[in-house]
């Protein structure tokens, strides 16, 4: 055994959760470590495990999967915490990007941390790297806002973040786009810049630059479809 499969060994032993980024398209983008580490776990969570499986089947992961998403996450992490500390390996995935992002995973998280279970996130796919570096708008400095509010306090959200200086970064669901983008050019004014990232990786990938209210008009007159990342320029001073 070389020095790098030693290092892999001792990297994959012992009780602990592994936090292990999965592809949010091509699955090409998977890493040789987040392989590794999957077919190495005892148990992998996963947000939804028919989603998950077609993963798993595509990289020959044999690993036995428990469900673990946002409906049911308060009445299973105690148990989760449980088998680590019985001296099983845990891995966590959600259905794509990195788990606790707009998705769940920091239940899991937080419970281990308490209970000084060690914590390890591999590093990989996240949709809003990307979105954000190919929307042209600054990034040295800027705040990651997920999923606006549905309905109550969205406004309110809306009114606080207009006075924002750095960029912001939302998701958003293709059905609620137009509606937002219409929203933040009330608020934020129709000239204010701004960038649409749909479908990030896969073959029907593609981003819009411009105004709010040139992407208002846009999206008005092409149905928008697919997982979405919004990135809209921060106040100008």
């Amino acid at each position: 055994m070389n020095n790098t499969e030693k290092a892999s060994s001792t990297q994959t032993t012992g009780a602990k959760l592994y936090v292990v980024p999965t592809p949010v398209g091509n699955l090409e983008d998977m890493t040789f470590r987040a392989i590794r580490i999957l077919k190495t776990a005892d148990l992998i969570l996963a947000e939804d495990t028919r989603t998950s499986g077609f993963l798993l089947k595509h990289f020959e992961i044999k690993t036995p999967m428990q469900s673990h998403h946002k409906f049911n996450e308060h009445k299973t992490v105690e148990s989760v915490v449980q088998r680590i500390k019985s001296g099983q390996m845990v891995a966590l995935i959600s259905d794509a990007g990195t788990p606790a992002i707009s998705d769940p995973g920091f239940l899991v998280v937080r419970q281990c941390v308490e209970n000084n279970i060690e914590v390890e996130c591999l590093p990989g796919a996240t949709a809003f790297v990307p979105a954000l570096v190919a929307s042209g708008l600054p990034n040295d400095r800027f705040c990651f806002e997920g999923f606006l509010p549905q309905k109550k306090g969205r406004q309110t959200k809306i009114n606080d973040l207009a006075t924002e200086k750095r960029t912001m970064i939302f998701y958003e669901s293709p059905f609620r786009l137009l509606k937002t983008l219409t929203q933040l050019s009330e608020v934020f004014g129709t000239d204010r810049r701004a960038s649409v990232s749909r479908e990030i990786s896969k073959i029907f990938e593609e981003t819009k630059r411009g105004t709010l209210a040139e992407l208002v008009q846009y999206f008005t007159e092409h149905n928008p479809k697919g997982e979405i990342v919004l990135i809209v320029a921060g106040l100008e001073e």
